[in-house]
């Protein structure tokens, strides 16, 4: 009596079974899904840095450059998709329904049935890292198409092996064949699609000789056809190394080793993971295992991105904008703090506001030993933005040659031909960026009154190492003998930031020259004040000063010495004083410099 019982009720339980094996399945699936939307949606600016900083060519020499390589194609599809970016989320949007494919596609190509299914949110992870890692290597990567061509090339990859599959056995031959003919299209995908079709089902003899014939007909393809590629080069084509003539990283490459061992062990086991106990633990697994990598893996960090908003707002003159994240932000990077103080001289209030926002720069947060500073950031902007015009050609010019002509080199190319009035190279430039999908009317907008008043006054010659920001620091300084009260405050500011007294008299002579009956800005009045106490130099000027900011120089020092004693340091005495007096120049003469280095690393100084 009780094997029919038994035998009756065996399909209710195998039904829950089900439903719950499904009800884990598809929630580890939301929670992978909820987890990328989130990663997606704070990574927003570096997407729209990542189409600025990408380049893609209208034309058949950008298409023929990348073709003289395996994977070129792939990194072509994957430079235009770039440009989807410009909007961010319609960029993700593209990049997720890629992903989606990857899943659907790849759980077929290897044969994943029910829970199983669930391995292909590894793969999903291993591309999702790829686009949030890079970290500062946004900016000096020379990889074409990067952010869509993995994706791209390994979705091809997969439906190769989904239609491999679904022909006879012995005629897999052909397409171990098949894998050499695409090398040149998939790179080191062709490898995997070879590796993964041997791996999925017992390779025979005949399979195993074509796999050999493909390893060594992939040095022909070397030697007739990428003789100017290193072996390992073309072995690996396409899989992304990050390498500079100063830095290397092996940090970014991490997720595409990953993405190559996890489909081969795919297609080793994956159809093996059907019991019961894998049904439920594995979707909650690889879940789990995805959000953990990404998570170990992405590079995020509030001045990372703050950085990417700031450039990107300054590159629309949005100067308010600009000012608006310096004031949210207590701890900015140098980049942040050139750009704040050019924002404060087109808004107003550079002498009265600067050092209240504070000039006391901190390193970038960078886990890789990758040296980048302003200049590959934000230089030429800045540059054009003091009138530098030669200065911020030429460093275009020598940052786009490696990094490739992308919309931010080529607008800011724009406005500095603009404002040299050469009609003729403006066209060049736009017509370039009218090629791009979201740039069909873009002009560059005319140069501000402040920049042609600088450029005018500013001997645009190239003199000197231009290649850090002390050589910024030190030019600006140098215009104390101009006659206009932009460049005069420009003058008078640097020799501030430089804590150089002998400019600062002959600066601060000029700028009372040229703005007779104004205020005594409130920075320049607290390094007066310091510099006539502490300063022996001779022919200094009389000028009046406010009772109560002389009144608070004497607190300042009398709180100083009541902190300096035995057991502290200079940095603590500075750390305790920085709550009262962090805002005044006098603590920035004292505890906030910074030595700017030069160090001859073109392009990639150490940030002081």
């Amino acid at each position: 009596m009780l094997l029919p019982l038994q035998l009756k009720c065996n399909p209710v339980n195998m039904n829950k079974t089900n439903k719950f094996s499904y009800f884990i399945l598809y929630g580890s699936l939301l929670a992978f899904i909820v987890y990328a939307v989130y990663i997606l949606y704070i990574n927003q600016e570096v997407f729209y840095t990542a189409h600025d900083r990408s380049e893609f060519l209208f034309g058949t020499p950008f298409f023929h450059a990348l073709m003289q390589k395996p994977f070129g194609l792939m990194q072509y599809v994957g430079a235009w998709l770039t440009q989807l970016f410009y909007h961010p989320a319609v960029g993700s949007a593209v990049l997720v329904a890629i992903w989606t494919l990857i899943f659907i596609v790849g759980a077929k190509a290897f044969q994943l049935k029910s829970s199983a299914s669930a391995l292909m949110l590894l793969p999903v992870a291993c591309l999702l890292t790829s686009v949030v890692d890079l970290g500062y290597w946004i900016y000096i990567s020379t990889i074409r198409g990067y952010w869509f061509s993995q994706s791209v090339g390994y979705l091809v990859m997969l439906l190769l092996l989904w239609v491999a599959r679904q022909t006879p056995r012995k005629w897999h031959i052909v397409w171990y064949l098949i894998g050499f003919c695409i090398y040149p299209v998939l790179g080191w995908f062709a490898l995997l699609f070879v590796l993964c079709l041997a791996l999925c089902e017992k390779p025979t003899w005949r399979e195993l000789a074509g796999i050999v014939l493909f390893l060594f007909t992939a040095s022909i393809w070397h030697t007739q056809f990428y003789s100017n590629i290193r072996f390992d080069d073309v072995v690996f084509a396409g899989l992304p190394r990050f390498i500079t003539p100063s830095d290397s990283s092996e940090h970014p490459s991490i997720p595409f080793w990953v993405l190559g061992a996890v489909s081969a062990l795919i297609a080793m086991g994956g159809h093996y993971l059907t019991s019961k106990v894998y049904r439920f633990t594995v979707p909650v697994l690889c879940a789990v295992a995805g959000i953990v990598f990404t998570s170990s893996q992405m590079y995020y960090d509030n001045n990372y991105i703050n950085e990417m908003r700031m450039v990107r707002y300054a590159e629309s003159d949005n100067w308010q904008e600009v000012l608006h994240i310096a004031e949210a932000n207590k701890k900015p990077t140098r980049t942040m703090v050139f750009l704040k103080n050019i924002a404060l001289t087109y808004e107003g209030g550079l002498l009265d506001r600067s050092f209240k926002l504070g000039n006391d720069d901190i390193n970038i947060t960078n886990p890789d030993s990758l040296h980048v500073t302003l200049l590959d950031i934000a230089s030429p902007l800045v540059y054009y933005n003091y009138g530098m015009m030669n200065e911020a050609i030429r460093l275009n010019f020598e940052m786009a040659i490696q990094a490739g002509f992308s919309p931010f080199y080529l607008k800011v190319l724009s406005r500095c031909a603009l404002a040299c009035g050469d009609k003729e190279l403006v066209e060049r430039y736009t017509t370039q960026l009218h090629h791009h999908l979201f740039y069909d009317d873009w002009q560059p907008a005319p140069a501000s009154e402040k920049v042609k008043e600088l450029q005018k006054c500013y001997p645009d010659e190239i003199t000197g190492v231009e290649y850090s920001d002390s050589y910024l620091v030190n030019a600006i300084s140098l215009w104390y003998e101009s006659d206009s009260k932009v460049a005069s405050e420009q003058a008078l500011f640097y020799s501030m930031i430089r804590c150089d007294s002998r400019r600062f008299w002959a600066s601060l002579r000029n700028y009372v020259k040229t703005h007779m009956d104004e205020e005594f800005p409130l920075h320049a009045m607290e390094a007066y004040i310091l510099y006539m106490d502490k300063a022996p130099e001779e022919k200094r000027i009389m000028l009046p000063v406010e009772q109560s900011v002389y009144e608070r120089y004497k607190r300042f020092w009398a709180t100083l010495e009541s902190l300096a004693k035995p057991g502290m340091t200079f940095g603590k005495v500075g750390e305790n004083m920085r709550k009262e007096y962090g805002d005044t120049y006098w603590w920035y003469n004292l505890f906030g410099k910074k030595i700017l280095i030069v160090n001859g690393h073109i392009g990639h100084e150490v940030a002081s």
